[in-house]
C-alpha cells in the first residue's frame, strides 16, 4: 500500500515521505488525501501526544494566543466529536484537578452523534439547536460558560459559494447560542470560512463583544480556506436583540 522514500537532509540525516499507491478501485484524490495524512506532521504529532486528531493543535495555538483556557473556566465544546477540542480543555483548564493549586473546571461536550468517552470532559448526545439546549447545557454546567467554542463545518458540497453561507450559518447559530450560556467577559470561538465572520454576524459579534479577531492558526492547513473568529470580554446579548430573545 506505501513505501518511504527520502533524501539526505542538511544534517545528515534521512528524510522518510510515505508514497500510497494507488489501488484498484480507490480514486486517486482518495489516495493523495491518504497520502497526505500519513504525512501531515500535525497527524503524526497527534497520534504520538494521543489526541483523537490535528484539530487538537488548532485549539492550542488559538489558547496559546487569546488565553481562555485558564484554570477553572467553564468551557462548552458544540459538534465535540471526535473530542481532540475536549482533551485539550481537559488539560488546560484543570478539569481533572492535577495542577496543585489551580481551580478547577469544567468541560462539556455536545455533539449530534455519539462520542467515546473523555476523561475529565462529560460529554451529552443533544442538538444544540434543539428547543431548551441552552437551559440543559447551563443546568450540567452549574451555571453559566466562560468560553464557547466550535470546530463545526457542515457538510462541503463541492461550491465555495455555498459552502461559505453554510459554515456562516453554522457559526450563526453557535453565535446565538453562546449569547444564552456565556458568562459576562466570556469568549466564542469558532470556525469560520476565507472572509471570516461577514456581514450582520460580524457587526453581532462586535456588539456583544468587547473584541472580535480573526485568526487562521499554522495547524489550519495552507490549502484550507477556514479560519476562526475569537471573540472575547463577552456583554451580553446586543440590546436590539434582548426583546426578541426574552
Amino acid at each position: 500500500m506505501a513505501k518511504e522514500t527520502g533524501g539526505k537532509s542538511g544534517r545528515g540525516q534521512r528524510e522518510l515521505r510515505v508514497r500510497v499507491k494507488t489501488a484498484k478501485g480507490r480514486k486517486l484524490s482518495s489516495t493523495l488525501w491518504l497520502e497526505r495524512q500519513l504525512n501531515d506532521p500535525y497527524v503524526i504529532r497527534a497520534k504520538k501526544d494521543g489526541y483523537r486528531g490535528r484539530a487538537a493543535y488548532k485549539i492550542i495555538e488559538l489558547d496559546d494566543k487569546f488565553r481562555f483556557l485558564v484554570p477553572g473556566a467553564r468551557v462548552v465544546d458544540l459538534g465535540c466529536a471526535p473530542g481532540g477540542w475536549c482533551q485539550v480543555a481537559v488539560e488546560r483548564v484543570n478539569a481533572l484537578g492535577e495542577k496543585s493549586g489551580k481551580k478547577r473546571g469544567t468541560v462539556l461536550g455536545v455533539d449530534l452523534q455519539e462520542v467515546e468517552p473523555i476523561a475529565g470532559a462529560e460529554i451529552h448526545q443533544l442538538d444544540f439547536l434543539s428547543e431548551g439546549a441552552d437551559e440543559k447545557v447551563k443546568a450540567w454546567l452549574g451555571g453559566k460558560a466562560d468560553v464557547v467554542m466550535s470546530d463545526m463545518a457542515a457538510a462541503a458540497s463541492g461550491h465555495k459559494q455555498t459552502d461559505h453561507l453554510r459554515i456562516i450559518a453554522l457559526c450563526e447559530a453557535a453565535a446565538d447560542f453562546a449569547f444564552d450560556v456565556l458568562e459576562e467577559g466570556g469568549t466564542f470561538v469558532a470556525k469560520v470560512l476565507a472572509g471570516g465572520a461577514e456581514g450582520e454576524l460580524q457587526t453581532r459579534l462586535k456588539k456583544a463583544f468587547t473584541k472580535v479577531a480573526h485568526v487562521k492558526p499554522p495547524a489550519s492547513r495552507s490549502d484550507s480556506s477556514e479560519k476562526f473568529v475569537v471573540a472575547t470580554g463577552f456583554r451580553g446579548r446586543p440590546e436590539d436583540e434582548r426583546d426578541e430573545s426574552d
